[in-house]
């Protein structure tokens, strides 16, 4: 979330409605020039993802495996997209980088950088102009600051914790990486574009310019060949075609405010969750059909989603009223919910290597809380900067990094 999520919720508050097909129809001729008269524009792309989860589903009963996106690394178990995240198998590139919690103050236009053994601040970098989120790049080797109002991208080093280049990309809302390596995907939240940058450099690519206001969040497929994409202003969902860089669905939440949040696929890679933080709960999505979600109702303000180190639970934090509800991945269902005993704004963060705590950023409060995910007791509560937000622990397990404040597979 950006400046415009300060606004009172009471000016925000929606009411659920139903979503008529007619509307969703005539509102994607509007947007594509081409109308909807023959097998092309909105039909087009409407019809795009449903055919694909047809092929995908096909390939499911004959027992195959979907071919991958050429270039990405395999699965470690079809079954499970999180296998390669099992406490503290961290890989040989980041097994000797110094845990640190990295966090982006957005009003103070710095890093806090916090030692997790101690639970202090040891050090405060200062970057560019808002920044938003830290993001490990795809290879895990550069910690990435999005300065989004200063137009910039500032390298950290994990080796040292050393701040390092600067580089110019214009309103880095928050930052992805390709499945195959070869691309950034930067979030251009107010200039509303999907940027494809070459992944080391940073050099523009390829822009898709979107007609949704306010792309935020992602998460990629299974197979790496499609990543779902929140816009948090106008509450729609993006089915974006990673080969070809290029949308292929839209959708509209049948909620009357919606503000999607955080995108994660669930460990067995079938549904997806989208945090709405209007709604209340989090959206439950076929990525593959595409078709309407249903809403999860986990509690106000729902934000961040981070999923255990044995792929059971996904935690997801409630930042209007300081708690965070757990769902237990295999059965769909809430099974918990932590409150903080002063209350709070947890936001976005991430798991410690070892499963054990996690850490979000009080987004409203200058402060940082570590959970304990075995019992959900708040472990310790850290003053920050002003406006903390995407923060980063590192280093975590995984081969590769896909971007945010961390998904690794």
């Amino acid at each position: 979330m950006n400046q415009f999520s300060s606004f009172p919720s009471s000016l925000r508050r929606p009411r659920l409605r139903g979503v008529h097909r007619a509307v969703l129809f005539a509102a994607a001729c509007a947007l594509l020039a081409s109308g909807c008269g023959g097998e092309s524009g909105s039909e087009a792309a409407d019809r795009a993802p449903h055919k694909d989860g047809q092929q995908r589903q096909q390939q499911q009963q004959r027992g195959a495996a979907p071919a991958g996106l050429p270039g990405m690394p395999p699965l470690l178990d079809p079954h499970d997209l999180y296998a390669a995240d099992r406490p503290n198998q961290l890989s040989s590139v980041v097994k000797d980088f110094p845990s640190r919690v990295y966090v982006p103050n957005t009003e103070s236009d710095t890093v806090s950088v916090i030692d997790p053994k101690t639970y202090k601040v040891i050090e405060t970098i200062p970057v560019g102009a808002q920044p938003q989120h830290v993001v490990p790049s795809w290879d895990m080797k550069t910690l990435w600051v999005n300065n989004d109002r200063g137009h910039t991208l500032t390298a950290i080093d994990p080796a040292t914790g050393k701040k390092g280049r600067t580089v110019d990309v214009h309103d880095p809302y928050n930052l992805y990486f390709t499945p195959d390596g070869k691309y950034a995907v930067v979030m251009a939240s107010m200039d509303r574009e999907l940027v494809f940058r070459d992944a080391h450099t940073m050099k523009r690519k390829k822009t898709e310019p979107v007609a949704c206001k306010g792309v935020n969040h992602a998460d990629f497929s299974p197979d790496g060949r499609y990543f779902i994409v929140s816009c948090e202003f106008s509450g729609e969902l993006l089915k974006v075609d990673t080969a070809k860089m290029k949308v292929i669905g839209k959708q509209k939440l049948p909620f009357e405010g919606a503000m999607p949040q955080d995108v994660k696929i669930s460990s067995d890679g079938k549904t997806w969750y989208i945090a709405d933080m209007m709604a209340d709960g989090v959206w439950v999505l076929d990525g593959d059909r595409f078709t309407e979600p249903w809403l999860m109702p986990t509690g106000k303000g729902a934000h961040g989603l981070y999923v255990s180190r044995d792929s059971k639970s996904m935690y997801i934090s409630n930042r209007g009223e300081g708690s965070i509800s757990v769902l237990d991945l295999p059965s769909r269902k809430l099974v918990k919910k932590w409150e903080l005993p002063e209350g709070g704004s947890p936001d976005m963060g991430g798991v410690s290597a070892d499963g054990n705590v996690l850490w979000l950023s009080g987004r409203y409060d200058s402060e940082v809380y570590a959970i304990d995910t075995r019992d959900g007791h708040q472990i310790a509560k850290i003053r920050v900067g002003a406006g903390p937000h995407g923060l980063a622990v590192y280093p975590q397990p995984g081969r590769y990094s896909l971007g945010h404040t961390g998904i690794f597979r």
